[in-house]
């Protein structure tokens, strides 16, 4: 299996996501973590409509990680049910991705 690179998103409250980054940066699970903050977010929970004010995580790890990173997302995350979802780029510059891959082992 060819190593590659994965993008996960994860939304959290504003004032936890810079805790969360740094946690899965530390636990090696993720070499980087940009934090947006600012992103509004409305959905459907428990039959109502919700609106909250959060921040979303960009998380770039290697693909071949994904199940560890999101048991750390579970174990520091405060939502129920948190956002974690995966996007597989097609390309990637060989340089990053061997940063990404020595930076996660």
């Amino acid at each position: 299996m060819t190593a590659s690179l994965q993008i996960v998103l994860v939304t959290c409250p504003a004032d936890r996501a810079e805790g969360l980054a740094r946690s899965l940066v530390e636990a090696r699970v993720a070499a980087c973590v940009n934090v947006l903050p600012g992103i509004v977010s409305v959905y459907r929970w428990q039959e109502a409509v919700q609106r909250d004010e959060e921040a979303l995580l960009l998380v770039k790890a290697p693909s071949e990680g994904f199940e560890a990173l999101r048991q750390a997302v579970l174990a520091r995350h405060p939502y129920e049910l948190p956002e974690i979802v995966a996007v597989n780029p097609d390309a990637v510059h060989p340089p990053y991705l061997d940063w990404i891959l020595a930076s996660c082992r």
